[in-house]
């Protein structure tokens, strides 16, 4: 049995209440089917997408480079971006777009697949490193700039950029989702906070999880509206219930040492976390509505697992890794488990 912890957050006050501590498990099966492809060009390959044609599109970080990745021929094709770019994200969007955030040249940019051209979005000086992309319901792109403390917004249609910057001081917004309401949630990497902002009057909202050491990083949002975060430094994977102003948290395998990372929610409610701190790295599967681990898988590529991607197509979800390598894991529902 995993230790967790139950916190309610009132108006007034903190009521924390604690479980008995207890081990975690790490006698967890492995429910994973996992199929590594090796980059050509290595460079850090991550933040896999998959495009409305099928084919998976990623970043070279390291390497500059936009990538692709046809799992059919399981052929790779390469694009070349402007120097200085680092990309760090991409996304895709329904016309098969690619829009990814150029990290190191304070730009947005847009690739047209079939042509490679290149179309720029720059930011406003106060933003230096867009980070994390996701779209709207408009189809438009919140983004998260790390070390800009910003939260920014794109309007793909007119180029016109928003953004409002975090109250907390060196609060590094970081993993960014978008609720059933359009509104998007990010996690803040650099203190024990989550924040919001409201799109039509463009306010902003911290809220403080109680414990001052928990970090988050990445984070999912479940179909009843929870905000599920990975708590990179303490080894937690965390839930804020928005309605009941109510955080839970779970201890992942490893414990404090194995700082979870990046994160994926399939369509029956499970939380795939990558487990980072170990090498190779692990995947473990939460599922969210039993409240407990379900599966636990090594990485044969190794690690580091920085951001990953649920295609419900085929019910699969895709990272890349570190060490040169991008892997598609299928769930198997065997040996009782569903």
């Amino acid at each position: 049995m995993h230790a967790r912890r139950s916190i309610l957050l009132t108006c007034l006050s903190f009521l924390l209440l604690i479980s008995p501590p207890a081990t975690a498990d790490t006698a967890l099966p492995d429910k994973l089917s996992l199929s590594e492809w090796e980059v050509p060009w290595g460079g850090r390959p991550r933040d896999p997408y998959v495009a409305p044609n099928g084919q998976v599109w990623f970043c070279g970080q390291d390497g500059n480079y936009i990538g692709r990745f046809d799992p059919e021929t399981e052929s790779f094709e390469r694009f070349e971006i402007h120097d200085g770019t680092h990309p760090h994200n991409l996304i895709v969007d329904s016309d098969g777009f690619i829009w990814y955030a150029g990290n190191r040249n304070a730009m947005i940019g847009k690739l047209d697949p079939d042509s490679g051209d290149i179309t720029r979005f720059p930011m406003p000086e106060a933003i230096d490193d867009p980070h994390t992309l996701v779209f709207n319901k408009q189809g438009n792109i919140w983004f998260t700039a790390q070390h800009s403390n910003i939260i920014g917004h794109l309007n793909t249609r007119s180029g016109k950029v928003r953004y409002i910057k975090v109250d907390t001081p060196r609060a590094r917004p970081y993993g960014i989702k978008v609720d059933q309401h359009n509104r998007p949630w990010i996690v803040l990497l650099g203190t024990n906070k989550l924040a919001t902002v409201e799109p039509d009057d463009f306010t902003l909202k911290e809220i403080t999880i109680p414990r001052e050491s928990v970090r988050p990083r990445r984070l999912e949002i479940t179909s009843d509206g929870a905000i599920w975060f990975a708590d990179y430094r303490s080894g937690y994977l965390g839930r804020y219930q928005p309605e009941q102003q109510a955080f839970d948290e779970w201890l992942m395998p490893g414990e404090e040492a194995s700082q979870p990372y990046g994160t994926a929610l399939d369509a029956q409610g499970r939380i795939w976390i990558a487990l980072t701190g170990e090498y190779p790295n692990r995947i473990v599967g939460f599922d969210t509505r039993k409240e407990k681990p379900v599966s636990a898988s090594t990485v044969p590529s190794g690690g580091s697992i920085r951001h990953m991607y649920y295609h419900p197509d085929g019910d699969v979800f895709w990272f890349g890794v570190d060490s040169g390598y991008l892997v598609r894991a299928r769930y198997q529902a065997t040996s009782g488990l569903q």
